[in-house]
């Protein structure tokens, strides 16, 4: 399945913090917890919980969020499908970085483990 242009310009103009509670709650209905789903996403992109809580009062674009973001060297590592679309086949740039968060989120919520959800075991 290949991402259309004004797919990735939708994706790219999203906000984070518009995003982030839809997150939240996917894992907290799930027994996860918000702390969890913070270290998965500092692990992808570097932040820390001080930039993170910025960006999200910043309300930034999901453009910028990646742009700002330093994406772990293990992020090539998530593959699979999300939302209909193999992350690993995605061409544009930041539309593979957003999925590549929702697969971390979607992993947290499906209970898998810490450790394999952040590629270390």
């Amino acid at each position: 399945m290949k991402t259309t242009p004004d797919h990735n310009e939708r994706i790219a103009k999203m906000t984070f913090s518009s995003v982030f509670p839809h997150y939240i709650t996917k894992v907290e209905k799930k027994g996860r917890s918000q702390e969890e789903l913070c270290q998965v996403i500092l692990w992808l992109t570097g932040f820390d919980e001080n930039k993170l809580k910025e960006l999200i009062a910043e309300k930034v674009t999901f453009e910028t969020f990646f742009e700002r973001a330093t994406l772990n060297p293990n992020a090539h590592l998530i593959t699979g499908v999300i939302c209909g679309y193999r992350i690993e086949e995605i061409e544009n740039t930041l539309t593979q970085q957003v999925r590549y968060l929702d697969k971390l989120v979607d992993e947290l919520a499906k209970g898998r483990k810490m450790e394999k959800i952040l590629r270390t075991g």
